[in-house]
């Protein structure tokens, strides 16, 4: 089976390297990707796998069915929407549409799960259960489409064994797969406060309510929320990156708009800081004469990776690609909404990687130059099929 789906693979590869740029070139935002939704839908229709639309809006599940379908089901999930990003690089395959980029490598993702769809059709009398593939929605907006997904039915009639899921890591060469299990990523809430107060002549700051310093020192004050409050073994952050207010140089304003992030690795920690940051923000504004309206917008929970999936998946890849290519990856403060699938089904979530230093593949995701080694996508497709098979 091993040997069959690298054929398999390595045969598909420079077809399904066209669909990755086909996708990068025709990128749509978070619950928009009408036109991506169609093409997939066109390429499981060319592999005669079948499938079900419209889910969460434009997702798609499709089903494999192996020799004794009920024995288990095992999902793949990949995420189709792009970015609100302009691309900046000088390729054959750069974005057609003005302002939207696949900067965090989701037509990767899309592309590999696709290229084990088929190959795992092509291979469903010889491996047991059923294959459960999630083309998901608007991964990078809240409320994430994977909790619509979710929703939906995605993970129900029945209830997948485990599910499994990957991401681009241009910090890592392509051909290597990093995996970690346990706790991987972090929450992520929004978070917005608008400071109010009486505005005035900047001359007279006594007769004003000064938003601008009520502001600032909130800013400030926030960070101790973090410093002085949190077990520092548990890993959160909270950055305010969007600090709005003013127009002119000698007016105070009636008001001034903070948003930021605040991340975290427990649960309860969470929301426990939600309410601190309600508290100290409220209680300094009313200390220096100001209104004060706050919200944290509840987003993906921490991303947790069960232990025995994730140890089998790690020790099948390494079977596949060999020890030297499956390394350890970092914990990390990014999130992903994939998370959601994590609460309900045993879950492994891994890095494919996609730099290459040699040839200056090496931008960050969510960067205008950010780019792919697409000998990567090999490799994507014949671990998730091999992954799918061997579960």
């Amino acid at each position: 089976m091993k040997n069959r789906i690298k054929e398999l693979a390595q045969q598909y590869a420079p077809e399904f390297v066209a669909i990755r740029r086909h996708i990068h070139a025709h990128p749509e935002l978070s619950f928009q990707e009408y036109e991506t939704s169609k093409f997939i839908q066109q390429k499981l229709d060319e592999f005669g796998v079948s499938y079900t639309a419209g889910i969460a809006g434009t997702g798609i599940i499709a089903t494999i069915a192996g020799k004794n379908p009920s024995s288990k089901t095992i999902a793949l999930r990949a995420d189709i929407d792009a970015l609100p990003i302009t691309e900046a690089n000088d390729v054959p395959y750069k974005s057609l549409n003005t302002g939207v980029m696949h900067a965090c490598g989701h037509d990767v993702h899309t592309t590999c799960v696709l290229g084990a769809t088929r190959i795992l059709q092509e291979l469903k009398d010889e491996f047991e259960g059923t294959v459960r593939v999630l083309f998901q929605p608007g991964e990078e907006k809240h409320p994430g489409g994977a909790s619509l997904m979710i929703q939906d039915g995605a993970l129900e009639n029945p209830r997948p064994d485990a599910i499994l899921g990957m991401h681009v890591q241009p910090s890592m060469e392509a051909g290597k797969l990093g995996f970690r299990a346990g706790q991987y990523m972090a929450s992520a809430d929004e978070i917005y406060i608008t400071i109010k107060g009486k505005g005035g002549h900047a001359a007279l700051p006594h007769l004003t309510v000064d938003t601008i310093l009520v502001a600032s020192h909130l800013v400030v004050s926030l960070q101790q929320v973090i410093s002085r409050n949190n077990n520092p073994f548990s890993p959160s952050v909270l950055s305010i990156c969007a600090f709005n207010g003013g127009y002119t140089t000698n007016v105070i304003p009636s008001e001034v708009k903070l948003m930021g992030t605040f991340r975290a690795m427990d649960e309860t920690w969470r929301f426990k800081a939600h309410e601190i940051i309600k508290k100290q923000a409220t209680e300094l504004a009313h200390a220096m004469g100001a209104e004060i309206d706050i919200e944290i917008l509840v987003g993906y929970p921490c991303l947790y990776n069960n232990e025995a999936v994730t140890g089998k998946a790690r020790g099948l890849a390494e079977d596949y690609l060999g020890l030297s290519n499956v390394e350890d990856t970092e914990v990390r403060m990014g999130a992903e909404d994939f998370a959601f699938y994590s609460q309900i089904v045993p879950a492994c979530f891994f890095r494919l990687g996609t730099g290459n230093i040699s040839r200056g593949i090496t931008s960050g995701v969510h960067t205008p130059t950010f780019d792919v080694d697409e000998n990567a996508i090999e490799v994507g497709i014949g671990t998730m099929a091999w992954l799918a098979t061997q579960f």
